[in-house]
C-alpha cells in the first residue's frame, strides 16, 4: 500500500479514502465511546496499511496503542495472543477484583491455580485495559492466527466497549475464519480501481513496456502487494499464470528471491518462519545448529534485506521505516535488542527483538520454498535451542518426527493437559490431535482423538468433532471408545439436529457403558438421552427405557444427577419422587453451582416455581462468580421462567434478557431462542403485544426448523396471553389448544400443566368450556401422581371457573384457602375471576373485595393488561378504581432495570460490572441514563423509586 500525498496530519492511501473516513471516524470519538471494526480483505490488500494510519491518529489525539499479531506458530499456546496484547500494561492486574486477578495470572501463566473460565479472564482483560486511565487502540493484526483463547477473550472484551474510551481494530484474511469476524462490525477491502492501480503500478515500475504492463495490471487484480511486488519479477514469466491463485502467484514470486539467497540466510529466515515468537539470539542459535555449528550472525540477514524479505530500520534496531505497515509485533519489552549493521545493508527491523517479515506471505513462501530434510532440522535445531521451554520445545520435536513416537506424544498428551488447564480447549485439541499421529499403537491414537473430540463438544466445533471421530474410526474401537464416540456425536445442540442415537439407543449405551464400568460416562450419557425428553418430545416407549436405566443404576435417591434426569424424563410419573428429593436437598448443595442448576432444571420441569427460582437464583450467583457464562445462561433461563409464573417480572425481566444476550454470546442457540419466548411472555402479560409479537416471531424461527418444543410451547403461550389481553378470545384457545395436542409440533409434556388458567379463561371466553374440561380430565389423572404446585393450583383454578353455579363459590374459596405463598400471579387471577363471578351474579359489594386485591395486585406486578381488567370490573361493580399511576420502573430497559436493582441493594459499580460482565465504566454510563429516565438525580433515590418491586 502507497501513501498518496499528505493532507494535514492525515496521509492519503491510493484509493481508500472512505475506508479511511470510516477509521478515522471511529478513532476521533476514542474520548467519548468506544467500538470494534474488523478489516477484512485478501493478503496483501492493504489492512495494514490502514491499521497503521489509524494507529497514528490514535496516538495524535493522545490515545495509548496496545497491540498483539497473530502467527501460525503461537496458535497452539493458550493466551499467548493475550499476554502479548496486555504486556505493557501488566502492572495494573494487581489492582483488579480477586477471581479477576487470579484468573487473567493464570491466564498469563504468572500464577498456578484451578483452571479460570474464559469469561472470567475476559473481565479481567476489560477492566485492566478500562482503568489505565487512557483512550486506547486495541490493535490486533492478522487476528485470524490468534490462539483461540486469546481471540475469545478479544471477542468478549469488543463487545462491551461501547462505553469505553477503547477501540478494537482487528485485521482478518479473506478465507480464513476469525472469532473477531463473525460478531463484530466489519470493512471489507476491495481491490483497487483500474485507475487507481493504474496509477500505483506507474509509481513503482514506471518503465515498464506498454503490454506487460497490461498484463500485469490484470494479473495484479487491483491487489496492491501484488501491485508493488510483482514488477521486480516480471521476467520470471511464470509468475504470471491467470490459472494460479494471486496469493500463490505472489508466494512464487517471493519464492523466487528467496532461491537465490545463500545457504545461511534461506535457513536463518526458514528458523524464524518456524518459530516467529522467538528471540533474535534465539534464532541465530538454532539457524547456526541446523547448518552444523557454522556461525550466523546479523550480517547473514543482509542478503534477505536487500532482497525485500525483511524489514530494514532506519536510524537503528527498532525504528520504522516510512509507510511500513509492521505497527505492533512483538511483545513490548521483551526479547533482546535487534541486531545488525546499517553499514552492511542497515538493521533489521526486530519490533520486541524479533525478526519481522515484510508481509505473512513472505513468511509462508519461505516455508514453501525449504525442502522437507530442511525444515526437519530447523525444527530439530528448534527444539534443542528450547530445552529451557519445554512447551514450544514439544511442538518442534512432533514436526521433526518421521515416525510414530510415543515418548514425543506423551510428552503432547501433558502439554495438551497443561493447555486445558489454563483454558486453552483449542491448544488442548492440537496436541491430543498431534499426539494421536505419532502414537504407536490404534488404541492409543483412537483414545486421544477421542479426547480432543470430546474437547471440541465442549468448544462447539461440530466440523472439527466430525473429522476427529472419522479418524479415529479407522482404528480397532474397544466397546468403550465406540460408546464414547456415540456419546460424542448425540452431544450438540442438546440432541435436536442431531440423528445418530435416540433416547432408546442411548438408555442402552448407557447400561451397556454402566455394565461395562463406566459409572461416570453412564450418567453423562443417560443426562444427555434426558435432556431430549425436554426438547423433543421421544414418546413413551423411550422414557420408559430410561427410566428403567436409571432405576438399575447404583444412585442413591437423592443424587442430584438422578434427580434431574427423573424429571426431564417423567415429570408427572416421578414428579413426587423429584419433589421430595428437591426438599432434601435445599439448603444442602454445599453452595456447589452446578448440583444447584440442576436442581433449578429439575423443579421447573415438575412446576414447582418458587424451589426453580431459589436454586437458579443461586446457581447464577455462583456460576457469575467462576466465570462460566455458557451454564449462566442456562440457570439464567430458568430463573426467568419461574420467576414469569410467579408474577416476578422485576427478576425475570432482566434475568431473560441476560439470558438471551449470554446465550446468544456463548453460541447456545436453542438456549437463546428458549429465553427469547420467555421475553415473549413477559411482554405480553405487560400489555406489550408489538414487543411480543417480534419476540415471537424470533424465537419461532430458531425453534420451528429443529422443533425445539419448549420454546414453541412458550411461544404459544406468549401468543395465547397477548390474543387474551386484545380480546381476541378464540385465537387465544386456539393457540393454548396446541400446547395440548400430542400431534402438534408445540406439545410439551411437562410445560402443558402450567398453561391450566389461561386455557380455562380463553375456553370460557369463547364458548370452548367442554373442550377445555376434556383436557381438565387428563390432567386429573395426572396431578394424581405429581406434586407439582404449578399442576395443582391450575386445576383449582380450573374446576372454579368451569364449575356450575351451585359448586362455583366453594370452590374459589377452597382454591384462595391453598397454598399461594409466593405465588402472587395466580392469587390475583383467582380474585379477579372470583369478583368477577360474583358480580356476574349480582353480588356487587362481595365482589368488590376480590376485584380490589386483584387490582392491588396487579398494579404491584406491572400487569397492565390485568390491573386494567380489575379497574373495569370494579367500576361495572359500582366503584369508581384511581387511575394507575405509571411506574418509573417501565420506563427502563430490562438491562437498565437489573443495573438500578443491584444499585439500589447499595452495590458499588465496580460491584455491579462483576455481576452483570461489564465494565464500572459501562455501569456508570448506564446509571446516567437510568436516573433521568426515574426523575432523579443520584443512585440515592433509587431504594425510594424501586420500593414497589415485588421481588
Amino acid at each position: 500500500m502507497f501513501w498518496h500525498a499528505t493532507l494535514g496530519s492525515v496521509r492519503t492511501l491510493l484509493g481508500r479514502t472512505a475506508e479511511q473516513e470510516r477509521l478515522s471516524a471511529l478513532v476521533a470519538g476514542i474520548t467519548e465511546s468506544g467500538g470494534a471494526l474488523v478489516i477484512r480483505g485478501a493478503a496483501g490488500i492493504g489492512k495494514s496499511a490502514l491499521a497503521a494510519e489509524a494507529a497514528t491518529q490514535a496516538r495524535a489525539a493522545g490515545a495509548k496503542v496496545l497491540s498483539v499479531t497473530g502467527s501460525e506458530s503461537e496458535q497452539n499456546f493458550p493466551y499467548a495472543g493475550l499476554h502479548q496484547l496486555l504486556h505493557p500494561v501488566r502492572k495494573g492486574i494487581d489492582a483488579l477484583p480477586g477471581s479477576q486477578r487470579e484468573a487473567l495470572r493464570i491466564a498469563l501463566c504468572l500464577a498456578d491455580g484451578d483452571i479460570p473460565d474464559l469469561y472470567l479472564v475476559g473481565m479481567a482483560a476489560l477492566n485492566l485495559l478500562s482503568d489505565t486511565g487512557t483512550p486506547l487502540l486495541l490493535l490486533a493484526e492478522d487476528a485470524h492466527w490468534l490462539d483461540q483463547a486469546s481471540a475469545d477473550v478479544l471477542a468478549f472484551v469488543a463487545r462491551r466497549l461501547d462505553s469505553e474510551p477503547i477501540v478494537l481494530l482487528a485485521t482478518v484474511r479473506d478465507g480464513v475464519p476469525s472469532q473477531l469476524d463473525t460478531e463484530l462490525p466489519s470493512l471489507h477491502l476491495e481491490p483497487l480501481t483500474d485507475d487507481v492501480a493504474s496509477t500505483l503500478l506507474d509509481e513503482v515500475a514506471p518503465t515498464l513496456d506498454p503490454s506487460v504492463r497490461k498484463r500485469l495490471l490484470s494479473e495484479a487484480a487491483g491487489n496492491p502487494l501484488a501491485l508493488a511486488e510483482l514488477p521486480a519479477t516480471i521476467q520470471a514469466d511464470s509468475l504470471l499464470k491467470a490459472t494460479l491463485p494471486l496469493n500463490t502467484r505472489l508466494e512464487r514470486a517471493f519464492g523466487a528471491r528467496i532461491s537465490t539467497l545463500p545457504a545461511d540466510t534461506r535457513m536463518c529466515l526458514l528458523v524464524a518462519a518456524l518459530n516467529d515468537r522467538g528471540s533474535l539470539s534465539e534464532m541465530f542459535e538454532a539457524a547456526s545448529a541446523a547448518l552444523g555449528g557454522a556461525p550466523v550472525g546479523a550480517e547473514t540477514l543482509t542478503p534477505a534485506a536487500e532482497a525485500g524479505l525483511i524489514e530494514a530500520a532506519l536510524g537503528g534496531a527498532g525504528a520504522n521505516v516510512a509507510g511500513a505497515n509492521v505497527a505492533g509485533r512483538g511483545i513490548a519489552g521483551q526479547g533482546e535488542p535487534g541486531q545488525g549493521s546499517s553499514g552492511q545493508g542497515g538493521a533489521w527491523l526486530a519490533v520486541g527483538g524479533r525478526l519481522a517479515f515484510r508481509h505473512p506471505l513472505m513468511r509462508s513462501a519461505i516455508v514453501q520454498a525449504a525442502t522437507a530434510a530442511e525444515h526437519r532440522a530447523a525444527h530439530r535445531a528448534l527444539a534443542d535451542a528450547l530445552q529451557k521451554d519445554p512447551e514450544r520445545q514439544v511442538w518442534h520435536l512432533a514436526a521433526a518426527a518421521t515416525t510414530a513416537d510415543e515418548g514425543i506424544a506423551g510428552v503432547l498428551v501433558e502439554a495438551a493437559e497443561r493447555a486445558r488447564y489454563r483454558g486453552g480447549v483449542g491448544a488442548a485439541i492440537a496436541g491430543l490431535e498431534e499426539a494421536a499421529r505419532l502414537s504407536e499403537s490404534g488404541e492409543l491414537r483412537a483414545d486421544r482423538l477421542l479426547r480432543a473430540a470430546d474437547l471440541g463438544v465442549e468448544a462447539g466445533r461440530s466440523d472439527l468433532v466430525e473429522r476427529l471421530l472419522a479418524e479415529a474410526s479407522r482404528e480397532e474401537l474397544s466397546f468403550q471408545h465406540r460408546a464414547r464416540a456415540t456419546w460424542i456425536r448425540s452431544s450438540f445442540d442438546d440432541g435436536l439436529v442431531d440423528d445418530t442415537a435416540g433416547p432408546i439407543e442411548l438408555a442402552k449405551l448407557a447400561r451397556s457403558v454402566f455394565e461395562d464400568g463406566d459409572l461416570d460416562l453412564a450418567m453423562r450419557i443417560l443426562w444427555g438421552a434426558g435432556m431430549r425428553c425436554f426438547w423433543a418430545e421421544p414418546g413413551p416407549e423411550a422414557r420408559q427405557h430410561l427410566l428403567d436405566v436409571a432405576d438399575s443404576l447404583p444412585l442413591d435417591e437423592h443424587d442430584p444427577r438422578l434427580i434431574a434426569i427423573l424429571a426431564y424424563v417423567a415429570p408427572i410419573e416421578r414428579g413426587k419422587a423429584v419433589a421430595a428429593g428437591l426438599m432434601e436437598l435445599a439448603g444442602q448443595t454445599g453452595g456447589d453451582p452446578e448440583v444447584e442448576r440442576f436442581l433449578g432444571s429439575a423443579a421447573l420441569q415438575i412446576g414447582a416455581f418458587e424451589l426453580a427460582a431459589r436454586f437458579s437464583a443461586s446457581a447464577a450467583a455462583g456460576l457469575r462468580a467462576q466465570g462460566r457464562l455458557g451454564l449462566l445462561a442456562r440457570a439464567l433461563a430458568v430463573h426467568a421462567c419461574s420467576a414469569t409464573r410467579l408474577g416476578n417480572l422485576d427478576v425475570a425481566l432482566p434475568a431473560a434478557e441476560e439470558a438471551a444476550r449470554l446465550a446468544k454470546e456463548t453460541h447456545q442457540i436453542f438456549m437463546y431462542g428458549f429465553a427469547l419466548s420467555a421475553q415473549a411472555e413477559i411482554a405480553a402479560l405487560r400489555g406489550l403485544y408489538a414487543e411480543a409479537a417480534n419476540l415471537i416471531a424470533e424465537a419461532e424461527q430458531v425453534a420451528l426448523a429443529a422443533g425445539a418444543r419448549p420454546i414453541l410451547a412458550t411461544v404459544q403461550l406468549a401468543r395465547g396471553l397477548s390474543a387474551l389481553g386484545e380480546g381476541r378470545h378464540a385465537d387465544a384457545f386456539a393457540d393454548l389448544h396446541r400446547v395440548f395436542d400430542l400431534t402438534e409440533p408445540s406439545y410439551q409434556l411437562a410445560l402443558r400443566c402450567y398453561l391450566i388458567a389461561d386455557l380455562t379463561e380463553a375456553a370460557i371466553r369463547c364458548g370452548q368450556e367442554d373442550a377445555a374440561r376434556k383436557i381438565i380430565q387428563r390432567l386429573e389423572k395426572d396431578a394424581q401422581q405429581t406434586g407439582s404446585p404449578s399442576l395443582h393450583i391450575g386445576l383449582r383454578y380450573a374446576r372454579a371457573a368451569l364449575a356450575s353455579d351451585d359448586d362455583a363459590e366453594k370452590l374459589f374459596l377452597a382454591a384462595l384457602a391453598g397454598d399461594l405463598t409466593g405465588w402472587p400471579l395466580e392469587r390475583g387471577r383467582l380474585h379477579l375471576a372470583f369478583g368477577e363471578w360474583l358480580r356476574r351474579h349480582r353480588r356487587a359489594a362481595e365482589s368488590r373485595v376480590h376485584l380490589r386485591a386483584a387490582r392491588e395486585t396487579f398494579d404491584a406486578l406491572g400487569l397492565i393488561p390485568w390491573s386494567e381488567r380489575a379497574r373495569s370490573e370494579l367500576r361495572a361493580a359500582g366503584e369508581t378504581s384511581p387511575r394507575r399511576t405509571p411506574d418509573a420502573r417501565e420506563q427502563l430497559t430490562p438491562h437498565e432495570l437489573s443495573i438500578a436493582q443491584l444499585a439500589a441493594e447499595g452495590l458499588t459499580n465496580r460491584e455491579i460490572g462483576q455481576r452483570l460482565y461489564l465494565s464500572h465504566r459501562t455501569v456508570s454510563t448506564h446509571l446516567h441514563r437510568i436516573f433521568p429516565k426515574l426523575g432523579i438525580t443520584s443512585r440515592a433515590d433509587l431504594p425510594a423509586v424501586l420500593r414497589n418491586s415485588p421481588g
